[in-house]
């Protein structure tokens, strides 16, 4: 164990000891924003979204682009374009003299970092000012303080702001953090000084997770942030992520206006999934609280821009100080949508020399120190990445898109906003964060933002590579969300062995029947093709007893040996009546006569729309194999249905059942990604659980297990190659 003076003794001493160092009072001159330009130092959806801005305050704008990057929509959105290196962030946007070049040739007076990349790079900062062109950001040292999480911490102490316990100074190897995590006393958080995104990060529980989370988490940091010193503190069991956005105008003018809190808990391995304004949790005095050590801490570094200071609360309301990101944050959409505020807008005009307005300014001091704000906002990031293999990253392009729109949802009070950076044809590399868009939807009230978030995932058309919008649905329909009680332990607790996505309730399971029944029908008729073979009966009788011919098909869903249902669709479509097929022809439980609105359907449409007894339906169409297999999706379920007649529904009950592949003695690659180590060799005796290898995809380190007793019997990859989903990297003896 290690003394308290001992802990004291190895604490890193802040580089700048005196606060007032950080400050400066020389005034910038206002410099005009119209007709001037404007680089975003940045790509994908963050660079099309400063453009927007930019646009609206009649500057014009430069983008910068990788080679695999020069068709990109952020490149198509600018005025200009200038081609900084090729594929690799490390041998492009994250060379900064390319950059600058770029800034130089281009002429532009301005420089936005948006958020990643060089965006919290203090070098950066000052080489973009040292050639006379304003940073859209803080100040360089504002940057260097905060960026460094031990640094940042010992300046939110001095500065009175709440912080989390543990050992602040830098952990040298594996068994020193295993002593400190001791003795700061588990559960632990191993990080990277450095770290962000949620890259470098690991939580222990023990001495052997502290060793392979500092293992793990240098080498994420060295890979992302070329830094690889760790530190330790206390894990806060069943936190809430808060945060605080600011705007702050310098020194000079010395304005901080705080924002309501955003609540981020929704993460899966420390990455934000699913972002709210306000939160649940907190109470109005908490909330102004967490304004003021925002503000405060604001101040001591002499901030400028805008900023976000994060907090963990727990539910008692005690909050700690976790870090200050020193650029715009993903989620800031959300905090727009309730206040009305454009903070690109207020980060221009702050760099170009301008006070905070006024009256945003007096509207915080008059409300407790907080923007006033109204209504509720959900955000939901949509990943290509495939929740049900994982939430493994997809790459490849898009075949399909559609982004839904407030006049799609058509919900009553409902806003939808998407900001994203691709199109139709976009390609999702794997060089990059794999975000396709910020999906976000305002009400007046917090479900009824959720239920718009519902709807407009369920029109949300992403088709050429896997992505986590029924996860996204999945969540927006769990009660504990609804109810608010999130924690960041949420997604490990309610989905503990990963996600297999949506179960329909039963009522939901008829719809989908009904509607796959429907949208078949309409098909035929669209197609002026014959109908599916289908036997005619007389199932409804009219008000004075007349027979009304229907259709009567059998839909199957979870494919050709799903869950059956008869479904008989009125000649007219404004009924049907559905029955639940037990083993062979015969019916299992209720008859349910439903009654249908018209289906809004074409079949070169990705969407089918209908009204199921009054409740609104979406099905989203992925496509018809050659068997007949219609792969749909509803609620965020997805589902292979097949509709036939029941002729041909009972032959189907005499076919086999496709033959499955055997990869039980192989371990196969889960993603697109580059091998990084193997922790085996051939002839090796592995258990359950031991480590094999480790893929790396997205700069994040991924450790691949084994889920068998046995012995290696073929390493099939060299360290260093590239690999494909389900590439074989190892075999076991039989």
């Amino acid at each position: 164990m290690l003394s308290t003076a001992v802990l004291t003794s190895r604490r890193l001493q802040p580089v700048l000891s005196s606060r007032v160092a950080l400050l400066s009072t020389v005034a910038q001159e206002v410099l005009p924003l119209e007709g001037e330009k404007v680089l975003v130092a940045n790509r994908g959806e963050i660079a099309c979204r400063v453009f927007r801005t930019a646009k609206k305050l009649g500057m014009s704008t430069v983008s910068i682009h990788s080679d695999v990057d020069s068709m990109a929509q952020h490149v198509k959105n600018s005025d200009e374009h200038v081609c900084v290196g090729p594929a690799a962030s490390i041998k492009s946007y994250l060379v900064i003299d390319n950059v600058i070049e770029a800034i130089k040739s281009t002429g532009a007076k301005y420089v936005h970092p948006g958020y990643g990349f060089l965006s919290e790079n203090s070098l950066f900062c000052e080489k973009v000012q040292d050639i006379g062109v304003r940073f859209v950001g803080p100040p360089s040292r504002a940057i260097q303080a905060m960026g460094d999480k031990i640094e940042s911490k010992q300046i939110a102490i001095d500065a009175g702001i709440n912080t989390i316990p543990g050992f602040q100074g830098v952990i040298k190897d594996a068994e020193e953090c295993v002593t400190i995590s001791k003795d700061v006393g588990y559960p632990v958080m191993i990080k990277a000084s450095a770290g962000g995104g949620g890259k470098g990060m690991r939580i222990a529980w023990n001495d052997d997770e502290a060793r392979e989370g500092f293992r793990l988490s240098t080498d994420e940091a060295k890979a992302s942030f070329d830094d690889d010193r760790i530190f330790v503190e206390k894990f806060i069991e069943r936190p809430h992520h808060i945060e605080i956005q600011l705007l702050a105008d310098g020194p000079v003018h010395d304005n901080v206006v705080c924002f309501p809190e955003r609540e981020c808990s929704i993460q899966r391995r420390n990455q934000k999934v699913i972002e709210e304004a306000p939160s649940v949790l907190l109470t109005e005095e908490t909330r102004r609280e967490m304004a003021r050590q925002a503000a405060q801490l604001a101040r001591a570094v002499g901030y400028s821009s805008a900023g976000t200071v994060e907090f963990l609360c727990d539910e008692k309301q005690n909050f700690y100080f976790l870090e200050m990101n020193t650029r715009l944050q993903v989620e800031h959409p959300v905090t727009e949508m309730i206040t009305n505020v454009d903070l690109v807008q207020h980060m221009l005009e702050v760099a170009a020399g301008h006070p905070l307005p006024a009256d945003l300014v007096k509207a915080c001091t008059d409300n407790g120190g907080v923007v006033p704000f109204k209504g509720w906002a959900i955000e939901s990031r949509i990943y290509a990445e495939d929740p049900f293999r994982g939430f493994l990253p997809s790459t490849g392009p898009l075949l399909s898109y559609s982004e839904p729109t407030t006049e799609g949802v058509n919900m009553p009070g409902v806003t939808v906003r998407c900001d994203s950076g691709v199109v139709e044809g976009s390609d999702i590399s794997m060089f990059y964060d794999p975000m396709i868009s910020k999906l976000v939807t305002y009400a007046d009230t917090r479900i009824n933002a959720i239920d718009g978030m519902k709807e407009a995932l369920n029109q949300y058309v992403i088709k050429g590579v896997g992505h986590n919008t029924p996860f996204c649905a999945s969540v927006c329909r769990n009660e504990n969300f609804r109810k608010g009680d999130t924690p960041t332990s949420f997604i490990d607790t309610h989905y503990p062995e990963g996600f297999h996505g949506v179960e329909l309730k039963e009522e939901e399971t008829v719809a989908l029947a009904v509607s796959v029944a429907a949208i078949a029908r309409a098909k035929s008729e669209v197609l002026d093709s014959p109908p599916l073979p289908l036997s005619s009966s007389e199932v409804f009788q009219t008000e004075n007893g007349e027979p009304v011919v229907v259709d009567n098909v059998i839909v199957t869903l979870g494919g050709h040996h799903g869950q059956s249902y008869a479904v008989a669709l009125e000649d007219a479509g404004t009924r049907a009546q559905v029955r639940k097929l037990g083993e062979g022809m015969e019916y299992d439980g209720d008859v349910h006569t439903l009654d249908l609105g018209p289906m809004d359907y074409s079949p070169m449409s990705s969407l089918a729309k209908t009204t199921v007894d009054g409740s609104k339906k979406v099905i989203q169409i992925f496509g018809e194999d050659a068997e007949g297999v219609l792969s749909v999706q509803m609620e965020g379920s997805v589902v292979d249905c097949v509709v036939r007649s029941p002729d041909e529904f009972a032959l189907s009950m005499h076919m086999k059942e496709p033959p499955v592949v055997d990869t039980s003695l192989m371990l196969l690659s889960p993603m697109p990604g580059k091998l990084i180590s193997y922790a085996v060799e051939v002839g090796d005796a592995v258990e359950l659980g031991q480590e094999l290898c480790v893929v790396e995809a997205m700069k994040m380190q991924n450790v691949q297990r084994s889920e068998r007793r046995g012995v290696i019997k073929s390493i099939n990859c060299a360290v260093g190659d590239s690999l494909k989903v389900d590439q074989v990297l190892l075999e076991f003896e039989e």
